[in-house]
């Protein structure tokens, strides 16, 4: 069940999110470089989050057999989404890494990822990463009120596949706000006019995850690390956006 949020709660869930947008835009640029291991970037964002007054919301994600043991999901070339900072995962010249982090301020969650370059990246990636973020603009764009969940995943899909890549369809975007996934679920492909209707007070993450090549992924042993089939690499943006007046505003990023 889609739950509508009041303007105050979208308040409180636009500071939540704030905080990630910061340590994207502010502090982790300065340490994604080669050299750094995962784990560090990981401890830093963590450290960061909690100074801001929040909770990295990630942890224990996942229930008491398996539970995701990191503040964030740091995910370097094949890896799609939620793969495990470790010690011995250490960035090199030329990687992409996706960055995915929750907060939790107060109660209200914030959800938002990027995929940042590792020094020089080579020209397909530079253009992976770039229309990812277009991608995940366009899917903001047709979030309007009136419009249909698969017009979002429509406009994402047409774009990527345009451009020669793959939209992932295992993993999608979802509702967020009092809780780190709730309803609807937001697929990055789709049909025009099919799926819910988008309206008024609706909070939701938009995420495409493109591949270079194929759109299959599998799940490494971890239990989390989610891979692409093929070795090839693959992106991940996300904003948490709102419906205001029947027009998206994105919650994660600062004004």
């Amino acid at each position: 069940m889609v739950v509508l949020k009041t303007l105050d709660e979208i308040k409180e869930i636009k500071k939540a999110n704030e905080i990630i947008a910061r340590l994207y835009e502010e502090v982790l640029p300065k340490y994604i470089k080669a050299g750094v291991s995962t784990l560090e970037l990981n401890n830093i964002i963590e450290d960061y989050i909690r100074t801001a007054g929040a909770i990295p919301a990630t942890i224990g994600v996942g229930g008491p057999v398996n539970p995701y043991p990191a503040g964030s999901c740091i995910s370097v070339n094949e890896e799609v989404v939620h793969g495990i900072p470790r010690a011995n995962k250490i960035l090199q010249e030329g990687d992409i890494v996706g960055v995915d982090v929750v907060t939790n301020l107060n109660g209200y969650f914030g959800d938002s990822a990027i995929t940042f370059p590792v020094g020089k990246i080579d020209e397909e990636a530079t253009r992976l990463l770039e229309v990812t973020k277009v991608a995940r603009d366009i899917g903001i764009e047709a979030a309007v009120a009136g419009n249909r969940l698969g017009d979002v995943g429509h406009a994402i899909q047409q774009y990527v596949e345009k451009n020669g890549f793959t939209v992932v369809r295992d993993f999608s975007g979802h509702g967020v706000g009092k809780a780190m996934h709730e309803d609807p679920c937001i697929p990055n492909f789709g049909r025009r006019g099919r799926g819910l209707k988008i309206e008024d007070g609706m909070v939701l993450a938009i995420e495409p995850m493109v591949n270079e090549g194929s759109y299959k992924v599998s799940i490494e042993n971890d239990g989390w690390t989610v891979v692409t089939r093929d070795g090839k690499r693959s992106a991940h943006f996300e904003h948490s956006i709102a419906i205001i007046d029947g027009k998206p505003l994105i919650l994660s990023k600062l004004d």
